[in-house]
């Protein structure tokens, strides 16, 4: 998992992102329903318009998602979560749980360190 070559290196780097732990939440509460472009990027503030194609991009290239495109004039994108991507909601969950639960502490030891300076 150390070397920059490894397989599972190389997946956690890809769905170890804010921005794919976000659309993943979203597309897992929608779930089993499909959600647009723009809902997906209305609900993850924050993200560029690149950066929502790019992640949903690799979602899909990663299994993760599916996309279906509706031939109108624009044409509507529609996004869900495969039976593998909505798996990876559940670690993902807890990921943000256990983020919820510690945050003070992880304020605190930040609030800390900074005014203690570099260290020597």
């Amino acid at each position: 998992m150390f070397d920059p070559q490894c397989p599972t290196r190389q997946l956690l780097d890809r769905i170890g992102t804010k921005w794919t732990s976000m659309a993943v939440k979203v597309l897992a509460e929608a779930a089993p329903h499909e959600v647009r472009f723009a809902e997906l990027r209305r609900r993850m503030p924050g993200v560029s318009q690149k950066m929502l194609s790019t992640t949903l991009r690799g979602l899909i290239r990663d299994g993760l998602a599916t996309r279906r495109v509706e031939p109108t004039v624009p044409p509507r994108v529609h996004y869900r979560l495969t039976e593998l991507g909505s798996s990876l909601e559940i670690p993902l969950a807890a990921l943000r749980a256990w983020a919820e639960e510690h945050m003070a502490q992880v304020d605190h030891a930040n609030a800390i360190s900074d005014n203690e300076g570099p260290p020597a």
